[in-house]
């Protein structure tokens, strides 16, 4: 902690945001004066904090501990960042969950990621990963029965026509990425490229490879900071998976490869052909995907994207420079051989997106299987094979014992007892469409 006090003193820091990350991917915790915050060096938080569903509410399960045992919240001394939107110097530092007996809290996302890492630690290996996270810029929008709308851009008007990689199109809103870009150099957040995507003001930010937990963390850190950004000039930023009905659906893409103790490749072997091990894993991830779905798909909304969502994967196919495919294998050399895993949502909460990719990864490569023969045309062409909603997803997660146990029941029980219970709330909303069709038809 000595370190982090000479930090926040560098900073003059008087505040200090305590955050960790729910279901969700939300920030959860409390704001501190940075000299409670050095004195106690850590607080408390009930578990039953991750049980919250997204509309506020709580799940009815029997199997859930409900005495809202209080959680020992640790400071993780390598996330110390500035607040660069706080009117006064202020500090945001991520937290590991533990409980009464020094135990990590099993069921908080950053725990059940260690978890995985854990795993690939054992063997000596160590994943990297490069997250593409899609997101689209909305005009205001406090009215939730109405559509959303692409926002008004330099030139007074909105974006209309789909402007796939328009330099100019992504200018139209250069003050609110003028922000962005100079929040996450204060934030220290390596946002490598910002392209515009298919969508009406939709955008892709991509970040640099690097180790799985900071990248998980950059990417939280990423969205709170976006949303800020096109706040402050009366914009929304939003990451549901398909907010719009005629546009495409927004992804967060997941780059990963494999190295040993010395930083080698563990994915190419020396003549640049693919190794066994990069083989095992992608069978592994055809294998279990499907199972894990829920991780990547976590929301009512996330399934507009990957049962009718324009380029989103429908089937386990995979192959080499084929975008159609939701296992791509980039054009790479032996330093940079990847997969690229094509399913997850921009709604999908980092930490638990990286744990399930990763962990369908590792049993591929400890139980040896073999992928199907990669596809070389369309993948779109082939059968769906994909849960096609949320409840169909939980059902596929909560029979597949080999993930439960690698991610930990009593997390996967949560997770599941949650959403559960958000897919009910979503049904108890009678539709604009069931009005319009059903109301005098029926």
């Amino acid at each position: 902690m000595e370190w982090l006090r000479l930090w926040m003193q560098q900073h003059a820091i008087t505040e200090v945001e305590c955050l960790l990350p729910d279901f969700t991917g939300n920030a959860r915790g409390k704001i501190l004066p940075a000299s409670k915050f050095l004195k106690e060096g850590g607080m408390r938080l009930p578990e039953n904090i991750f049980l919250q569903t997204v509309n506020g509410d709580w799940p009815e399960d029997d199997n859930i501990d409900w005495t809202e045992r209080d959680m020992e919240l640790h400071a993780d001394i390598n996330t110390p960042r500035l607040v660069p939107w706080a009117s006064e110097p202020t500090a945001q530092v991520i937290h590991d969950c533990f409980d009464a007996a020094g135990q990590p809290v099993d069921i908080a996302p950053r725990s059940v990621l260690r978890r995985v890492l854990k795993l690939y630690e054992e063997q000596g290996w160590r994943p990297v990963v490069a997250p593409e996270l899609e997101f689209f810029l909305v005009k205001k929008n406090e009215d939730w029965d109405y559509p959303l709308e692409p926002p008004i851009g330099r030139n007074g008007r909105p974006e209309t026509a789909r402007q796939s990689f328009s330099i100019d199109a992504v200018n139209e809103f250069d003050p609110i990425f003028e922000d962005m870009y100079d929040y996450c150099e204060a934030q220290e957040l390596e946002v490598d490229t910002l392209i515009h995507e298919s969508g009406a003001a939709q955008m892709e930010v991509n970040f640099i490879h690097g180790d799985a937990l900071d990248l998980a963390d950059q990417v939280f850190l990423f969205k709170r900071t976006m949303r800020e950004a096109a706040m402050r000039h009366n914009v929304y930023a939003t990451f549901m998976a398909k907010p719009m009905k005629n546009e495409p659906g927004s992804a967060m893409h997941i780059h990963q490869s494999l190295v040993d103790a010395e930083g080698n490749n563990l994915f190419a072997n020396p003549d640049g052909s693919h190794s066994e091990r990069f083989l095992h894993y992608i069978g592994g991830m055809q294998r279990y995907i499907p199972s894990a779905v829920a991780l990547f798909a976590p929301n009512v909304n996330s399934y507009r994207r990957l049962a009718f969502g324009d380029s989103a994967p429908r089937n386990m196919a995979w192959g080499e420079d084929n975008r159609t495919v939701g296992l791509r294998v980039p054009r790479s050399g032996l330093a940079d051989r990847r997969i690229e895993n094509r399913f997850a949502g921009a709604d999908a909460n980092p930490y638990l997106a990286l744990a399930a990719s990763l962990a369908c990864g590792y049993l591929g490569m400890m139980q040896q299987l073999k992928p199907t023969e990669q596809v070389k045309g369309s993948a779109y062409n082939m059968p769906f094979g994909l849960a096609r909603s949320l409840e169909e997803a939980l059902l596929e997660l909560e029979q597949c014992d080999e993930l439960c146990q690698i991610l930990g029941p009593r997390f996967v029980n949560a997770f599941i007892s949650v959403k559960r219970k958000e897919y009910e709330a979503f049904f108890t909303v009678i539709s604009a469409w069931e009005r319009e069709f059903l109301l005098l038809n029926v």
